[in-house]
């Protein structure tokens, strides 16, 4: 490598830490969490290290131990990926213009469009004198690494270290009410989200709270494009 291309590198790579320093932190605990709770849940340390590797999906890599777990039905692993994974279309979308010209990197980034990747690189004024497409594969494979490693140190430390672990599934929800928590209070409407509450409460009534997650998402879907127009005109304020 030349020093024209190094100082290229240095210079997105010096632009693009700083902006992962907050999820460094969000990451290795949650990455932790997940490699402790696999562990807890029978598999060795390989299991979060491979995973947490080639999925790089937080919510779902949570969601998959119990896939893991129970009797394999492929067609509802299917449906439970892609609903739980769905904004990701969104996310796509959105950046399909600022991952334009990015080459051989693209495929990479489009696979690490995790939710805070994407909120960095859609988001992040980058300094003139840093190569944009560098720019945002730094942001993407630091953030990868984060999860990899906290993920890789919570199977080795789950292993290692014998602690009471009756509890710790409660992570994922625990991560997820966090994130409703600040949408709620970050946004003036909250239509979305009662029409949340609306669409789960009555699958988890008829369904059970085994099997309630997709219907419900798919009632959200259909109430939500159904009602699309008047939150655009903002009909419907709660």
């Amino acid at each position: 490598m030349n020093d024209s291309k190094a100082r290229i590198l240095r210079k997105a790579l010096v632009a693009a830490f700083p902006h992962t320093i907050p999820i460094f932190a969000g990451f290795w605990f949650l990455g932790l969490t997940y490699g402790v709770y696999m562990n807890a849940s029978g598999f060795s340390f390989w299991y979060p290290m491979f995973i947490s590797l080639t999925v790089f999906a937080g919510s779902m890599e949570f969601i998959a131990v119990n896939l893991l777990l129970g009797a394999f039905h492929p067609l509802q692993a299917l449906m439970l990926t892609l609903m739980v994974n769905a904004r990701h279309l969104f996310y796509g979308i959105s950046m399909l213009e600022r991952y334009k010209h990015t080459g051989w990197k693209k495929p990479y980034l489009i696979f690490g469009l995790c939710d805070e990747t994407f909120s960095i690189n859609y988001t992040a004024k980058i300094p003139e004198n840093v190569d944009k497409g560098w720019f945002f594969f730094f942001v993407t494979l630091l953030n990868h690494l984060y999860w990899f490693l906290g993920a890789t140190l919570g199977g080795l430390f789950g292993s290692l270290v014998q602690f009471e672990t009756r509890g710790l599934e409660f992570a994922m929800p625990a991560m997820f009410l966090v994130i409703f928590l600040e949408q709620w209070l970050r946004e003036d409407r909250h239509t979305g989200a009662c029409v949340g509450f609306a669409a789960c409460l009555p699958c988890l009534f008829f369904f059970g709270s085994d099997r309630f997650l997709i219907p419900s998402m798919l009632t959200m879907l259909i109430l939500l494009t159904t009602l699309r127009r008047s939150f655009v005109k903002g009909r419907l304020v709660p």
